[in-house]
C-alpha cells in the first residue's frame, strides 16, 4: 500500500468513524446515562469487534451476498428490527441515579456482536476492504488496523461528550428529551446507511 492510499484510508476510516451512526449514539447515550468507566466495555466491543468484522469480510465473508442474494435484504430486516429495539430502550433509559441499580450497559460481546446487524457498520467494512484492500490477507489486515486504530479514538470522544452532558441532564424532564432525541437519531441513522444493504 502506498503511502498516498494509507493516508486515504485514514481519512476514510476517521470520517466514517467520528461521524453519527447506531454505534456513536448509542455511546453518547450510554455514556450520559451511565459514565464513562461502565461504558467502556461497550466501546472495546465496539472497537474490536467492527475490526473483526473487517478482517472476516476481507477474507471472504462479503461474498455471501454474492452467492446467496437474499442474504442482503434478510440483513437489513433484522438491523431495522433490532436498532428500533434498541432506539426504545434508550427512549426508555431510567435516569442516571437509577441506571446504576436498575439499568446496565451494553456487554463487550454484545457490542462486538451488535456490528453484524449494524448497517453502518456493514457499509463501512464493505466499502473499506473493496476500496483499499488488493484482495490479500496483508491488505485485508492492513485495512482492519487502520480501523483498529482510528476507530476507538473516534468513538471514545461519543462516550465523553455523552458523560459531560451528564451535568446538563439532572432533571427528568431534560434527560427523557436527550433520551428521546437519541432514539429518534437512532432510527433516523438508518436511513442513509440501510440503502446498500438492499
Amino acid at each position: 500500500m502506498t503511502p498516498d492510499l494509507l493516508l486515504a484510508l485514514l481519512g476514510f476510516a476517521f470520517v466514517s468513524s467520528i461521524t453519527p451512526g447506531p454505534n456513536n449514539l448509542m455511546l453518547m447515550a450510554s455514556g450520559a446515562n451511565f459514565g464513562l468507566l461502565r461504558t467502556v466495555p461497550h466501546a472495546l466491543g465496539v472497537g474490536l469487534g467492527f475490526t473483526l468484522m473487517i478482517v472476516l469480510v476481507g477474507l471472504g465473508l462479503a461474498q455471501v451476498f454474492e452467492a446467496l442474494p437474499w442474504a442482503r435484504p434478510t440483513l437489513a430486516v433484522v438491523s431495522v428490527a433490532y436498532l428500533l429495539y434498541l432506539a426504545w430502550r434508550i427512549a426508555n433509559a431510567a435516569p442516571p441515579e437509577r441506571a446504576t441499580a436498575e439499568g446496565r450497559p451494553m456487554t463487550f460481546l454484545q457490542a462486538a456482536a451488535f456490528q453484524w446487524v449494524n448497517p453502518k457498520a456493514w457499509t463501512m467494512a464493505l466499502t473499506a476492504v473493496t476500496l483499499y484492500g488488493d484482495g490479500s490477507v496483508l491488505s485485508v489486515l492492513l485495512v482492519a488496523l487502520a480501523f483498529g486504530a482510528v476507530n476507538l479514538p473516534c468513538i471514545s470522544s461519543w462516550t465523553l461528550l455523552g458523560r459531560e452532558m451528564r451535568r446538563f441532564l439532572t432533571s427528568p424532564g431534560r434527560l427523557r428529551l436527550f433520551n428521546w432525541t437519541m432514539a429518534a437519531l437512532l432510527v433516523a441513522s438508518l436511513v442513509p446507511s440501510i440503502g446498500p444493504l438492499l
